[in-house]
């Protein structure tokens, strides 16, 4: 059975290229373009990796994050962060919410699958 990825992002180019490139890739993908529906969407769809983008409108993507990992439905759900936010601090805040991945925008194709690879198989490892 195909892994499941939730792709949070709310650039519509961005988006695409993630939904597209891990389709090809053989993963089921489900596209969001709202953090406001995220957790619905999420319990829904009950994904093995989310991708989340942490600039969005209306929510912050760490905050979708500390969410996730405090829903007993998605805990265990790894995240992806891939962020413009490249700072000082920056990745330390993001995997303090509770992500084991990060990328800096912009994305290239080879470290992007590296990483989607490596949480993919680390979950079911465990």
């Amino acid at each position: 059975m195909a892994e499941r990825v939730l792709v949070v992002e709310d650039n519509d180019l961005n988006r695409k290229l993630f939904c597209d490139l891990l389709r090809a890739n053989g993963f089921v993908v489900e596209p969001v373009a709202d953090g406001l529906e995220f957790i619905e969407k999420a319990a829904a769809f009950d994904p093995d990796l989310v991708i989340m983008d942490i600039q969005l409108p209306n929510v912050s993507g760490i905050s979708l994050i500390e969410s996730m990992k405090g829903d007993a439905r998605l805990r265990k759900v790894p995240v992806l962060a891939v962020t413009a936010y490249a700072g000082k601090g920056d990745e330390e805040r993001i995997r303090d919410a509770g992500a084991e991945g990060y990328l800096s925008k912009p994305v290239s194709i080879h470290p992007f699958m590296s990483a989607v690879n490596a949480l993919i198989d680390r979950r079911a490892a465990a």
